[in-house]
């Protein structure tokens, strides 16, 4: 943490964090799941979460801007990278639908990877960056 009390990308754990305080913050990364079936709509969980509970704890503040910047990374590149996809298949003329399946699955790998990683570290009681994330917050 730097003298602003913000993260500054090691892995620094929080101090007098709560078990309350990582089991939200935990709450907060698993909301990602809900991209799997409300996708976009579900950016919505972790932003009424953060914005309900940001003042009682920096740990809290700090996980929740994280998860809402991740979430909303997922969904900009499970929209942006299928298109693209499409546009590599028709540019090749159909020799590209070999990249259009994993560039379709690749923003819902890096969201399981990226929430696992952020429930370890969040258990531990330590501040997390997401990777591939931008930060909008």
């Amino acid at each position: 943490m730097n003298s602003m009390g913000t993260y500054n990308g090691s892995a620094v754990a929080a101090q007098s964090v709560t078990d309350d305080d990582k089991t939200y913050a935990m709450l907060m990364h698993l909301s990602v799941l809900a991209h799997f079936v409300l996708p976009y709509i579900s950016l919505a969980i972790p932003i009424v979460m953060w914005l309900t509970r940001k003042d009682r704890s920096g740990f809290i503040d700090d996980h929740g801007r994280e998860a809402v910047n991740f979430q909303i990374s997922v969904s900009i590149y499970s929209f942006v990278l299928p298109i693209i996809g499409v546009i590599i298949m028709f540019l090749t003329l159909g020799l590209g639908v070999i990249l259009l399946i994993p560039l379709v699955f690749l923003p819902y790998v890096l969201a399981i990877v990226g929430m696992v990683m952020a429930i370890v570290r969040t258990n531990k009681g330590e501040y997390f960056r997401y990777p591939m994330t931008i930060r909008f917050l």
